[in-house]
């Protein structure tokens, strides 16, 4: 199969210097000097791809692009001179498969070429088959749904994944943001190369120009070796920067010309290093916001925001929760090596979609894997989902605001119509019910200790060492000289904090509790789960939750 194309610039040197390239790579090409005679030859004869200049004698390039774009679905590429990189982006907005710089680099440009070809051929598998092509098998299996807003989602990946343009993924925390920028990477000509994710909040700014483009052994103190950056890392595929509201302006600077010039300076280097490698950005902040207060830099937010996708959140396609359900217990099943298969309950299926999705896809796989570990069948009920019940909600708002009401009046009645005394009995009270609740709501093990009753001899000295100390000094004295000399199983006396902050003391305690328990049943899981009142399934996930050997 012979490849033609159709060459569109008024530098007859140049012409004929990318008609030899293209020859060599075994593509047929004929030239045009003017938009006219562009125009001309693109209806006369069907070219496979298009390669023009922007500033032509009769007209511009981005006439070119949007007749080839407008007309089929076959690719075009640009040449624009050093420095008109608005040009760039317009042209990509407007269906450009990607574009090169003057003065004209041949490798660059075979390379252009090169993802021009794929696409080339993987068009035309498409059309010479009727079945669904393994990039829509790929598509739907890693992209679940079929509401309404997903098939335009989907169709818009699939046209993405052919570009080269940069994409700009905006949507709420939790939607898929990076599965969606994997799925057009895998779906692109640069498959076969690295798909290289950065979250860009999570590196410290000191460190960050070294983590980008490397550096050489020697250029700081540390640098005991070479190191490759990232960008290099993602040379020949794509590098996805996640969060990228989180870049600090300086680092802004250095990532803007990388991604214009296509070239990294590793510290400590000499010389540039060209890379070839698609941008994807994301966050769930809003960038154009951030461009106004002077927290982004506006140059760089049109750069990486050549074409923004939205993503939708799960409220708005609540249809596909039964789907994304049945998607993930399959994933937890496999990753957990249950033996039975798990499934959702027809209640707990219509309970999923009723609730109001905060965290959007994440949310509900974790809703997922706390039902997996409370149920002790394979049928996820929807007493499982741990989910407040609707009604209930409802009622507790409006008690909550009757109580807010009603403390506000006797707040206020107190300072009107009682004695100072009265007031200070009336905040005395309101404090001890604010305590107790604070208290209850700290305790997870006490919560677990209701639902498992054979859990509560085995946990009493966890609750009591955790138990809020009341908010007044005097309380606090009192407290304090009656806990004096105690401490829990991880040396922490009475009334200190722990340093290493609530979330890691509590699974700290958790874990030493599980180990007693094994230990006390010499490794038997089964034993130690009903002497902690759980289930086996249960045990097994916070065991691997909190790294905890099968036997030690």
């Amino acid at each position: 199969m012979t490849i033609t194309a159709l060459v569109v610039d008024d530098e007859v040197d140049l012409c004929r210097l990318m008609q030899i390239t293209l020859t060599k790579m075994g593509i047929k090409s004929d030239t045009a000097y003017t938009l006219a005679q562009a125009k001309a030859y693109w209806q006369e004869k069907d070219y496979d791809f298009c390669l023009t200049d922007l500033r032509l004698p009769d007209g511009s390039g981005l006439e070119m692009v949007e007749h080839v774009s407008n007309s089929s679905s076959k690719p075009i590429a640009v040449i624009t001179a050093h420095g008109s990189m608005d040009l760039a982006i317009e042209a990509l907005k407007l269906g450009a498969f990607d574009f090169v710089n003057k003065p004209l680099e041949l490798p660059r440009l075979r390379q252009l070429v090169e993802n021009a070809l794929k696409v080339i051929h993987q068009d035309k598998a498409v059309e010479t088959t009727s079945e669904r092509t393994p990039e829509q098998h790929l598509l739907d299996s890693r992209l679940i749904g079929n509401s309404a807003v997903m098939q335009p989602l989907k169709r818009t990946i699939l046209k993405l994944a052919r570009s080269q343009a940069p994409v700009f993924l905006s949507g709420a925390s939790g939607t898929g943001k990076e599965v969606v920028a994997k799925l057009i990477h895998d779906l692109s000509p640069r498959r076969d190369g690295n798909f290289v994710p950065v979250n860009c909040g999570a590196i410290p700014s000191e460190l960050m120009e070294s983590e980008f483009f490397g550096h050489k052994k020697g250029s700081f103190t540390g640098a005991v070796a070479d190191k490759q950056g990232l960008f290099q890392q993602a040379n020949g595929g794509t590098l996805f920067l996640d969060e990228v509201a989180d870049l600090p302006l300086a680092m802004q600077v250095k990532l803007l010309r990388a991604i214009q010039e296509k070239t990294v300076r590793a510290i400590g280097d000499t010389k540039e290093v060209p890379v070839d490698i698609r941008v994807l950005s994301a966050t769930h902040k809003d960038l154009n916001q951030l461009v106004q207060s002077g927290a982004f830099r506006q140059d760089l937010y049109y750069r990486i925001n050549v074409i923004e996708l939205n993503l939708p959140t799960l409220n708005e396609r609540r249809e596909d929760i039964p789907l994304l359900a049945k998607h993930f217990l399959a994933l937890i099943a496999e990753e957990w090596q249950l033996d039975a298969p798990l499934e959702l309950s027809s209640d707990a299926s219509e309970r999923l979609q009723l609730h109001n999705f905060a965290g959007n896809v994440r949310e509900l796989r974790n809703v997922l894997e706390r039902a997996v570990t409370l149920a002790e069948t394979a049928t996820i009920e929807s007493s499982h989902l741990g989910l407040p019940d609707l009604n209930a909600n409802q009622d507790e708002d409006t008690t909550t605001n009757q109580s807010l009401l009603d403390t506000d009046t006797s707040h206020k009645s107190a300072k009107n119509n009682t004695s100072p005394q009265t007031s200070l009995a009336l905040v005395a009270s309101a404090r001890e019910q604010n305590t107790e609740q604070t208290t209850n709501n700290l305790h997870p093990y006490r919560t677990m200790a209701q639902h498992y009753p054979s859990m509560s001899k085995s946990v009493p000295d966890v609750i009591s060492s955790h138990e809020t100390v009341p908010n007044d000094s005097a309380s606090d004295d009192a407290y304090d000289s009656e806990k004096v000399g105690k401490q829990d199983k991880l040396g922490i006396a009475a009334g200190e904090l722990p340093l290493q902050g609530l979330e890691y003391y509590l699974q700290e305690q958790e874990k030493h509790l599980i180990i007693t328990a094994l230990k006390q049943t010499n490794w038997n899981k089964t034993q130690a789960a009903d002497l902690l009142g759980t289930t086996f399934r249960s045990l097994r996930y916070r065991m691997k939750k909190l790294d905890i050997a099968e036997d030690q």
